[in-house]
Order: C-alpha cells, then sequence, then structure tokens
C-alpha cells in the first residue's frame, strides 16, 4: 500500500493539468510524483516542485485503477435529480479537499426531456474568476452527469453573479477547511 508521502514512478506517459493554471502538460514515464489529494476520482499530486492534476481515467499511470463514472448502481434505476447532485459531490477543485456542491459552486441545475433521455443544465461558478481550472472542473461535471443512466446531454455553464464567498459553503464545508 502507498504512504500519502511516498514518492510514486509513473508507469506510462500520462496527460495532466498543471495547478492553478490549468495548462495541458504530459508527465513522462519514471518521473516521481507525490500525491497530495486523492478525491472524485482525480489525483492532484506534485512533480518537480509543481503540482498537477492527473484524471480519474489515468488512474493507472500511478498504480491505480479508474473508478467507474456511472453512479446508476441497477440499470433499471430510474433517473433522479438526486442522482446528479450525488454525482457533482464527486467533482473537486485539486487544491480544496471539499466537492463543488458542500463549497457552493452549483448555482442551478434544471433537468428537462428529451427524445433520448435527459437534458442537464447546470450553472456554476468558481472561488475565484481567474481560475485556470475553472475549465477543466467545468468539463469534469459535465463528464461525470453525462455519465448517469439516462442523460442524453449535460450543459455547464460557468456564471459570475451573484459573486461566490465562503458563507455559501456547507457548515461541513467550514470546519473541513478550518473556517470556523
Amino acid at each position: 500500500m502507498t504512504h500519502p508521502t511516498d514518492s510514486i514512478k509513473l508507469t506510462r506517459d500520462v496527460e495532466a493539468h498543471l495547478v492553478p493554471s490549468g495548462e495541458s502538460i504530459t508527465l513522462l514515464k519514471g518521473e516521481l510524483v507525490r500525491i497530495t489529494q486523492s478525491l472524485g476520482g482525480n489525483y492532484t499530486v506534485l512533480i518537480s516542485g509543481n503540482m498537477a492534476q492527473i484524471r480519474d481515467e489515468n488512474a493507472d499511470a500511478i498504480g491505480f485503477k479508474s473508478p467507474k463514472e456511472d453512479i446508476s448502481k441497477n440499470k433499471n434505476e430510474p433517473f433522479t435529480e438526486g442522482m446528479v447532485w450525488d454525482q457533482m459531490k464527486t467533482c473537486y477543485d485539486p487544491e480544496i479537499p471539499v466537492n463543488v456542491v458542500d463549497l457552493g459552486l452549483i448555482y442551478g441545475c434544471e433537468i428537462s426531456e428529451m427524445d433520448e433521455g435527459k437534458l442537464v443544465a447546470i450553472q456554476m461558478t468558481l472561488t475565484a474568476p481567474g481560475c485556470g481550472m475553472g475549465h477543466i472542473i467545468a468539463d469534469e461535471v459535465k463528464r461525470k452527469v453525462n455519465g448517469i443512466q439516462g442523460v442524453d446531454d449535460v450543459s455547464v455553464e460557468l456564471v459570475w453573479e451573484p459573486q461566490w464567498n465562503r458563507d455559501m459553503m456547507t457548515v461541513e464545508a467550514r470546519l473541513e477547511l478550518g473556517l470556523y
């Protein structure tokens, strides 16, 4: 078992995103990384003094299995709005150990019927408008919600009004971050 302070040698080249800029980079096979956060299936790693995020589908490059994205345990289970919220709770900012729902970043979630399934329209914000990881976090929300049985399409709109502040976080999130 790997301890959080252990260095891990990459088993293959892997695409990642620098944190906080969001710039795409390739980490090379054999390079050493150290995991600083492992939440929602993604991994934030330290490499040569920089932080980078490795997405869940590339977990094998650091010796882990990729988690399954579809949250429907039973393919015959009827779609519910709760499934969407549960799936969004698996999405994290790579620098903050609290999910986007509990951070108060999800401003709205509307579900409508389409010919083949559901259209889920999500409005979300970021803790800071200049966050370079914003499009990556929004893409993760879209990708994971789109993995729900019965969802045909997902749109995620980044909005800036009202401006996010820490009072939008749940009590649990503030406790987790030591803000009480």
